[in-house]
């Protein structure tokens, strides 16, 4: 099995570029390669491939080990985390990438951070390391400043509450939880007990102890693998198959055509159809909807994008519906839309109820501010850990990061430099890149292109690490670190890969 794997990871349309060496593109008229000081000090100044193959011969040896007692069939690259650094991920074979990746948008100030090894190595966060405490039980005596200086000091405008959880799809099933919980007390009436029915059904996964409630979602949603995330996600099959599911209803989102400024007609027809549909479930679907989830940009379904005015009318619709509203920014969150959550983007009329986060946060839960929104007794939103308190105290040092680097700004500028970069390219190849899209949304950037998975190994002959998602489209998820110089690399390698297909 191991070779078969192998055959299939080391072989790339592309052999031609063995060493990536930029060079000035022909459509960008700006300075290239400008001598901008990198946020992190010593940083490579380009790619550097040294192998003839990726992966090379070091790598090969290693992954045919690993496979022998771990799955490695979705193995993307085995790297060298001590050699990596800044916006470049090195692998086994010492190849150095330029990483619009960053572990699946989940690396946000660039690897070995200075600042970040640094807190982790703290008398205070060696101390949780060693000595992780079970939160729920045997709080530390510095949780609530540890929060407050951390999570809470970038909590969405108008949410002043925190769950803390393990991972994104740990964070969306508890607030899922909550939004069960919350529906069924507002049934019964506060201050209303169980009854002895509600108690000896549930121990059977029977109504009325287990009601017939469902969370809605949309086609393309991806909100994680456990057993409620899953049943919200509708992005691929492999996904799902052969998993148990809750019968739980999903909308349509919409499908918007590009370049948007000459679409806008019909794109807001598609969002009012999508938006009707959606109140049509939620007041007929036969199991009563508790609460809507959505994330700000279907990531793993496509890169698919709506306007502020499709969002608008979904918080409009669960309000009037007495649905909880739930914004899953795992992957959006935390700054790469050049707003430090994207949900910002949208001008809503009153704050989501709930606002999950996860991957750059490197930490995890879901904010809220509604009192009932935490359960009426104690043990019912539980577990061991409820999240980690040193990922806690990661997650404060790159809040500082951000801060004094002003790194959401960085990522705001640097988006709109690269995607005009894009769109000129765009305009050259327009074969590969279609539905150019994220205008205005940081370098949180997508197209759709031809034989998607073999340009996606072509870039790294290129010296590129990047991603695809859904089907066809090719994802930008760089770091927060990421600088216009960075975009003149990825555009230069671009070009350079696509004038070899042409």
């Amino acid at each position: 099995m191991a070779s078969a794997i192998l055959r299939n990871t080391v072989r790339a349309a592309s052999r031609a570029t063995r060493s990536f060496r930029p060079a000035p593109i022909a459509f960008n008229n700006t300075r290239m390669f400008a001598s901008v000081a990198p946020f992190v000090k010593g940083e490579p100044e380009a790619p550097s491939i040294k192998t003839s193959e990726i992966p090379g011969p070091v790598a090969v040896e290693k992954i045919k080990a690993l496979d022998e007692i771990f799955d490695t069939r979705a193995l993307n690259m085995l790297c060298d985390y001590e050699k990596s650094l800044g916006n470049y991920l090195t692998d086994a074979d010492g190849n150095s990438y330029l990483d619009v990746y960053a572990q699946i948008a989940s690396i946000p100030v660039g690897y070995n951070n200075p600042h970040l090894l640094e807190a982790v190595q703290s008398k205070q966060c060696l101390n949780y390391l060693i000595n992780r405490p079970a939160l729920g039980n045997f709080p530390p005596i510095d949780w609530e400043s540890i929060l407050r200086t951390s999570v809470l000091s970038v909590a969405p405008p108008g949410l002043n509450q925190v769950f803390t959880a393990l991972a994104g799809s740990d964070a969306n099933e508890t607030a899922y939880k909550a939004a069960f919980m919350y529906r069924r007390r507002i049934e019964r009436g506060e201050g209303a007990e169980f009854t002895e029915a509600e108690m000896q059904s549930s121990m059977l996964n029977e109504a009325p102890g287990c009601p017939q409630m469902s969370i809605m979602s949309f086609k393309k949603a991806f909100h994680g693998r456990l057993f409620g995330s899953l049943s919200t996600t509708r992005s691929k099959p492999i996904h799902k198959l052969d998993i148990p599911a809750f019968d739980w209803p999903h909308a349509s989102f919409p499908n918007l055509k590009y370049p948007l400024s000459e679409h806008e007609a019909e794109n807001r027809a598609e969002e009012d159809r999508c938006l009707q549909e959606t109140e049509h479930l939620i007041k007929t679907f036969h199991n009563p909807v508790a609460a809507l989830v959505v994330e700000p940009v279907q990531s793993e379904g496509g890169d698919n994008h709506a306007t502020p005015y499709f969002f608008q009318g979904l918080r409009d619709i669960t309000a009037r519906n007495n649905v909880l509203f739930i914004v899953d920014e795992v992957q959006t969150g935390v700054g790469a839309t050049g707003k430090f959550w994207a949900h910002e983007h949208w001008n809503l009329s009153s704050p989501p109820d709930m606002v999950t986060f996860s991957k750059k946060a490197q930490s995890a839960g879901y904010y809220y501010t509604n009192p009932l929104l935490r359960p009426n007794k104690p043990y019912r939103q539980f577990n061991t850990w409820m999240g980690d308190p040193s990922r806690v105290l990661l997650f404060k040092a790159i809040i500082e990061e951000i801060k004094s680097k002003n790194l959401v700004e960085n990522t705001r500028q640097t988006g709109d430099y690269l995607f005009n970069g894009l769109r000129e390219l765009a305009k050259k190849y327009p074969e590969q890149v279609k539905n150019l899209r994220g205008e205005g949304q940081g370098t949180f950037i997508a197209w759709d292109t031809v034989n998607r998975d073999s340009f996606l190994k072509e870039m790294k002959y290129a010296g590129v690490n990047i991603g695809g998602s859904g089907e066809t489209a090719v994802r930008l998820r760089p770091m927060l670190i990421f600088q216009q110089k960075h975009a003149d690399i990825l555009l230069n390698a671009l070009e350079s890969t696509w004038k070899k297909r042409s």
